[in-house]
This record gives structure tokens, sequence and C-alpha cells, in this order.
């Protein structure tokens, strides 16, 4: 691994506290949730989105961090991944679709 420029990354205290910051983090735990859910389902994009009701576009919005993780919307995939939602973000990751229990 090279040791250039950018391959720590720090950010000031102040920034932590922005709400900016802490929405993008919103959405990145909710894009490592459902790409991780997701994979360990063996599904697509496509797959989920036909499950879920939503376009293989906004799926992969998700995933990619673009889409702020509302209540409707965390509803909408714990359903489709037939799924308990766990939100914490006290923890990482933050939130979690679990397989319901037996």
């Amino acid at each position: 691994m090279s040791s250039g420029y950018h391959t720590r990354w720090v950010v000031p205290p102040e920034h932590r506290e922005s709400e900016e910051y802490r929405a993008a983090g919103r959405r990145m735990a909710l894009a490592e949730a459902v790409y991780a859910r997701r994979s360990a389902l063996g599904w697509s994009p496509a797959q989920l989105a036909e499950r879920a009701g939503l376009s293989e576009e906004t799926v992969e919005s998700i995933e990619e961090s673009g889409v702020d993780p509302t209540l409707p919307l965390i509803e909408m995939l714990a359903a489709a991944f037939d799924s308990v939602v766990r939100i914490d973000p006290a923890r990482a990751p933050a939130i979690r679709f679990e397989a319901h229990a037996a």
C-alpha cells in the first residue's frame, strides 16, 4: 500500500458535529446495510428492486450513499429482505438488516 497524501483522512471535530457530516454518515450506513444484506442473499440490484417495489436505479443510488434513510424506505427494504432492522448509532454498522429468528 502506498503512503501517499490521502492515505489517512483526518476529519476535524467541528466537522463531525455538522448536520451535513452526520447525514452523510446515515446515508453510508444505509448503503452498507443494504449492500451487505442483498449480497448475503445472493440477490442482484434488480432482484431487490423488484421485491421492494423500487427502480433498479434507486437501489443503486441507495448503495452509492445517495439516498437519505427515511423510515418508510427502511420499512420497505426490511419487508423486501424479510428481515428485522436494527438501528444503533453507537455501533458499527449503525444499521443492520437481520433474518428473522427461527
